[in-house]
């Protein structure tokens, strides 16, 4: 009952996310499917349960977290990129709630409670609650308080068509710290671009020691540190001294100290709130820089859409990957030891059954024979009839087997101690390895239950079609040294899918690709 309700709702969640996409990214129609097909594999060899997929370990739309202190901007910087007052600003923290702003599609706005994101798998928050209630020292079963610290905003700009922008609580407020960080930690984890806003109208950028340092101090250790942009905001308090320079060597100062010497400031100040000299040079410069440092965020913002789409495909493929050269070697590597240590337990124990038989006086040497004579068989042969000798033979049978499928049994419980519960993505790698030594599969039986050429070619073939989507993508975005006349390679996200309908009714064309083999 349980599987099938979880495999029903995997099945709707991931209709909804094809759905979406066709409205919002429709050369991306067909990843969906191929995702799915990826849990199909996954579910064949035992490392996803029915409700899982590789679909919920990545963002589908671009996530940019806008972090900070209170009082540094962050608001105010949101509601100017969105041209409306959508965030409540001020010097005190105004709000404890990660606010994550959404495109509203129907054009209405409005603020929705934090269950709406994390009962969406398409959000950055999905399934959070669970470690919200942990964190909170709840027990499972327990209502979750997820409200209090996420909510939804829609907004009916264009620029969050394509993105997710989050904006985050203060982390000075000592009340449910612990869970704030962790929160951080998480949709940092999920983002595209962070934001990160420092106030200038601190003197000395001490504030970095004490509310930032774990973040600043964890960026050097990334693979993407590039992510990151630093915002020194409300820069015009230094045109009083005019010394903005020295201002953000300071800051610059405090990066290096942290190991980030590769990293600049973005310096920005609000409109509405500046506090600039009359001296118009003094203008002139200090908008320059303002405006030049605005307007490079506000074209990685831009480029995000497309960047995250080519970071979907790349993703599915880096999966497919590892599936096949980290995850599934490490069960083969954990079946094969425990086949040997199987083959050695049957040698040792049946050597030691003879032993114990030959030395207990019940086998004799018979050197007509040149072996070994059993001394009671001939007693048995002669004084009982056939169907005890049969009887005698099939419980011998039964003692072998009984032995052997006893010894599998407990040298697969034994040895699945040493393989992890789960690894990356969720795959349950204990369970997958324990189906793997099933009574009924064989010792020559593959290593991993559900695995062999078959499914390495599936795999291919998902490689095969990420290739292809990324040739759409590069045919939509630009084509160097192409001609009028020629024509774009079919879509990937025009191949009709198993059980999937068309959107808007449309029948889609086929492209030339290879299609996915089911179970």
């Amino acid at each position: 009952m349980f599987t099938s309700q979880a495999s029903r709702a995997r099945k709707t969640r991931l209709e909804q996310l094809k759905q979406r996409l066709a409205q919002e990214h429709p050369e991306l129609g067909g990843l969906v499917e191929q995702y799915a097909e990826l849990d199909r594999i996954a579910r064949r060899t035992g490392l996803f349960g029915a409700g899982q997929s590789h679909a919920w370990s990545i963002a589908w739309w671009p996530v940019v977290p806008v972090l900070g202190t209170f009082s540094s901007g962050k608001s105010t910087f949101i509601n100017g990129l969105l041209g409306k007052a959508v965030q409540r600003t001020g010097n005190q923290a105004v709000d404890d709630h990660f606010t994550v702003l959404a495109y509203a599609g129907g054009g209405r706005e409005q603020r929705l409670p934090g269950i709406a994101l994390d009962a969406d798998p398409r959000l950055p928050f999905y399934g959070v609650s669970e470690r919200i209630l942990e964190l909170e020292g709840g027990r499972r079963g327990e209502a979750s308080p997820v409200n209090s610290y996420l909510q939804m905003q829609t907004v009916a700009n264009p620029l969050l068509k394509h993105l997710l922008l989050v904006d985050s609580p203060g982390f000075d407020a000592d009340q449910s710290r612990a869970t704030v960080l962790r929160l951080t930690d998480h949709i940092i984890e999920l983002a595209d671009l962070v934001l990160v806003f420092f106030d200038a109208r601190h003197p000395e950028p001490g504030a970095m020691q004490e509310t930032l340092e774990h973040l600043v101090s964890g960026v050097r250790e990334r693979h993407d540190a590039d992510k990151f942009l630093f915002v020194l905001n409300q820069i015009d308090v230094t045109a009083a001294e005019d010394n903005l320079d020295e201002v953000v060597a300071a800051w610059q100062r405090a990066l290096v100290q942290h190991g980030m010497g590769g990293h600049r400031f973005f310096c920005l100040y609000s409109d509405e709130a500046a506090r600039l000299p009359d001296d118009p040079a003094m203008h002139r410069r200090y908008t320059a820089r303002r405006e030049r440092d605005l307007s490079e965020i506000t074209q990685r913002l831009e480029l995000l859409g497309t960047e995250r789409s080519y970071r979907l495909i790349a993703h599915l493929d880096e999966l497919t990957r590892r599936l096949e050269n980290e995850v599934v070697p490490v069960l083969q590597r954990a079946r094969r030891r425990w086949t040997r240590g199987v083959i050695t337990g049957d040698v040792l124990i049946y050597a030691a059954l003879i032993a114990a038989v030959y030395f207990s006086g019940l086998l004799t040497p018979d050197l007509a024979a040149g072996g070994l004579r059993v001394a009671w068989f001939g007693v048995i042969n002669a004084h009982s009839p056939a169907h005890v000798l049969g009887i005698a033979a099939g419980v011998l049978v039964v003692v072998v087997l009984g032995v052997h499928y006893g010894l599998r049994r407990w040298l697969a419980d034994l040895m699945a101690q040493r393989v992890p519960v789960e690894g990356e993505q969720g795959y349950r790698l204990r369970q997958a390895f324990l189906r793997s030594t099933r009574f009924w599969r064989g010792m020559a039986a593959s290593p991993v239950a559900g695995w062999g050429k078959g499914m390495q070619r599936r795999l291919t073939t998902i490689r095969e079609n990420c290739s292809i989507l990324v040739r759409t993508l590069n045919d939509l975005h630009t084509r160097p040294g192409a001609g009028a006349a020629d024509a774009p390679e079919p879509s990937l996200a025009a191949q009709p899918q198993e059980n999937a309908g068309h959107a808007n009714g449309k029948t889609a064309e086929t492209p030339a690709v290879k299609p996915a083999v089911h179970e």
